[in-house]
């Protein structure tokens, strides 16, 4: 499963960031991805409906879906349980990576430090998240990170757009791009799919040069 996950993410290039704010939109927005040809889905633990989130839009044929914002195990636990098919971190916590590493499920830790990068390295881990990206040197930073630790791709997080996603997508050291713009909290919480579905639909044509 674990390439399958990550060739999917390197399929998608984008990796859409979704806070889900209400029982509602989880079906429409899983139907969405899928139609719009961007099927793939990060749903963040930040809100109540993460878990239900994650149950029935992991049941979507075509559909892969992961758990984000997890910070600890027992969050872990219970993403993986519901379906879950991939964790992703803000942060480097050692027992969510060991407990992902047991359970055989792909995890993207996130980092920004090269004493970050280099724990992640130790666990085996090459392919991690850069959070909050724009806010510690963004590309710039990645570009850095070139010389010392050239066997590891980035899934830069935080402060990416549709105006400076391809600028990340160009660098070699960035495998996708994760961002809250395809499915914003405010369009999902006013049910504004059609906005949705013309976000994914340039979100896709954006990235056709670099599939």
């Amino acid at each position: 499963m674990s390439s399958e996950v990550l060739g999917a993410i390197k399929k998608s290039k984008v990796l859409p960031v979704i806070a889900i704010p209400n029982r509602a939109c989880i079906m429409p927005l899983a139907e969405a991805l899928v139609s719009e040809s961007l099927p793939i889905a990060e749903i963040t633990f930040r809100t109540e409906h993460a878990e239900e989130s994650i149950k029935q839009m992991s049941k979507v044929n075509g559909l892969l879906v992961g758990a984000g914002t997890i910070i600890n195990k027992k969050q872990a636990e219970i993403a993986i349980s519901s379906g879950a098919k991939f964790i992703v971190s803000p942060g480097f916590s050692e027992e969510v990576v060991t407990y992902c590493i047991e359970k055989k499920i792909p995890v993207y830790p996130g980092v920004i430090t090269p004493t970050e990068i280099q724990k992640a390295l130790a666990f085996g881990l090459e392919v991690l998240k850069f959070f909050p990206s724009e806010s510690f040197g963004g590309l710039n930073a990645i570009k850095a990170y070139e010389g010392p630790f050239g066997q590891v791709k980035f899934i830069p997080t935080g402060g990416i757009t549709m105006i400076n996603v391809v600028k990340y997508l160009a660098n070699k050291n960035v495998l996708a791009c994760g961002g809250s713009w395809v499915a914003p909290t405010n369009q999902l919480e006013a049910s504004n799919f059609d906005q949705i579905r013309q976000n994914i639909q340039q979100t896709v044509k954006l990235v056709q040069t670099f599939k």
